[in-house]
């Protein structure tokens, strides 16, 4: 690890100098001085303290050593802050972080004579993985583990980025991944490996935090799903439905209302989970461990997602895409789709990803062909924009759904050549919609080892 070494000058009253600990060189503080008689009194000043830099730019991986250096006989305590949370009380203080961003860092150096304050700025870049697009495989049933597949904004691909960043692996059949709070979470439905049933990844470095393997051992079968709303609690649906886990005393319970929850994503909207079970969508709020709300649709729900003003996407399969407000559970608006839609796009099938997708109110879906669909639901328009088999060679099976980039616009569909070794020969796709013709903006051969789901970062900011 590297470290970057600074130096804070600060001032105790009756020292009357300052030395910098990196430094020979002694700076002397004039004093005020008062004769009277034969008795010489030195008036003591306040502490005064800077700090070299207003702003110190440093990695994610990096640290930031600061030292407060004081001479003479006065006693000074220290108190340094970040973002307004103590943090330390010794002269010498370690700055790191787990993620990137901007923090307000400052030290305050006190003896009886009073006080003074510096502040600083600490600049972090972001991580490898804070940007970009992740593509869950549930790896090699026989091998047993899981695979994280990273490609940057630039295109640059990380084929196995876990285990990249980790020894080990991850738990069999991944399934699912979601980020909170820095943090990623990726369920695998068999567990085992180093990765157990849950792992908990820091999200821009890939860097396992924690895996649950014995905690869940037992109390879920085959998860398959994960949605967070704190470090606390954590919402894994199962075979038995959803469960509400403490990584803080690793128990769990049963939500009640959430038996026979379907094998799809959950969706957190509100600070709420919202889950789907047959021909309806159950609110789980948080704390409670039974269901707040049901909402009612006409057909089994396909797909369910947040959409970008916070409210929901349901999708179902009788061909009908559904807009709900996460606030009161009504239903705003329902578009039928299938005078236009004539597949199985929007089928409930075994996919562990949704049905849907969706760009602002523009929606994209494909199910388990390689046809692709988009509905823009301002204006109610449907149109098949392309067969993937069209564009991609060895595209014979559709492995799980479509998914669109929320900034790009570009839609990603994984294909493989086939079952038995034929799965090795696979492709992640990009397709570019925005002109008058269909293109394949990029296209990623045989990283995949069959692909759950794809995730992009942005829709967890």
């Amino acid at each position: 690890m590297r470290k970057f070494y600074r130096t804070i000058l600060s001032l105790t009253a009756a020292a009357g100098m300052f030395a910098a600990c990196d430094s020979e060189e002694t700076v002397y503080v004039p004093q005020e001085v008062i004769v009277t008689d034969t008795v010489e009194i030195v008036r003591a000043e306040p502490p005064r303290v800077s700090i070299s830099q207003e702003t110190y730019n440093m990695e994610l991986t990096d640290s930031l050593v600061l030292r407060a250096s004081a001479a003479g006989d006065s006693e000074t305590t220290y108190r340094w802050t970040v973002d307004s949370a103590e943090v330390s009380t010794d002269s010498v203080y370690v700055f790191k972080t787990g993620h990137s961003g901007l923090f307000s860092l400052s030290v305050t150096v006190t003896n009886a004579e009073g006080e003074s304050t510096a502040n600083a700025s600490v600049n972090v870049r972001p991580g490898k993985y804070k940007h970009g697009t992740f593509v869950l495989s549930e790896g090699n049933v026989s091998a047993g583990s899981g695979r994280l597949t990273f490609i940057s904004e630039k295109g640059r691909v990380t084929e196995d980025a876990y285990g990249s960043e980790n020894t080990g692996s991850l738990g069999g059949v991944c399934q699912d991944l979601f980020i909170f709070n820095h943090k990623m979470y990726i369920v695998a439905q068999n567990g085992g490996n180093e990765g157990g049933f849950l792992t908990v990844l820091n999200a821009e470095t890939l860097k396992q935090e924690r895996a649950y393997q014995d905690e869940l051992s037992g109390v879920v079968s085959w998860p398959t799903h994960v949605a967070v709303l704190g470090d606390d609690d954590i919402y894994l649906r199962d075979n038995s439905g959803v469960h509400l886990f403490h990584p803080s005393t690793g128990k769990s319970v049963l939500i009640e209302g959430t038996s026979g929850a379907r094998k799809n994503a959950m969706a957190v909207a509100q600070g709420k989970v919202f889950a789907t079970v047959g021909k309806t969508v159950v609110v789980i709020e948080q704390g409670r461990t039974a269901i707040s709300a049901t909402i009612e649709f006409t057909g089994n729900v396909s797909g369910l997602l947040k959409s970008s003003d916070g409210n929901l996407w349901v999708s179902t399969a009788d061909k009908k895409i559904s807009k709900v407000d996460a606030q009161t559970y009504e239903i705003i608006d329902t578009h039928d789709v299938s005078d236009v839609v004539a597949g199985s796009q929007l089928a409930a099938s075994y996919a562990a990803s949704p049905s849907i997708t969706a760009k602002g109110d523009t929606l994209y879906m494909s199910g388990l062909t390689s046809t692709i669909y988009r509905h823009v639901f301002s204006t109610g328009e449907t149109t098949l924009m392309a067969d993937a088999k069209d564009y991609v060679d060895n595209c014979g099976i559709i492995y799980n759904t479509c998914a669109v980039h929320p900034r790009t616009g570009e839609v990603v569909l994984n294909s493989i050549k086939g079952y038995g070794t034929s799965y090795l020969t696979n492709n992640i796709t990009f397709f570019d919609f925005s002109g008058e013709t269909p293109a394949v903006a990029a296209d990623y051969a045989d990283y995949t080892r069959f692909p759950a789901g794809t995730f992009f970062t942005y829709n967890f900011e």
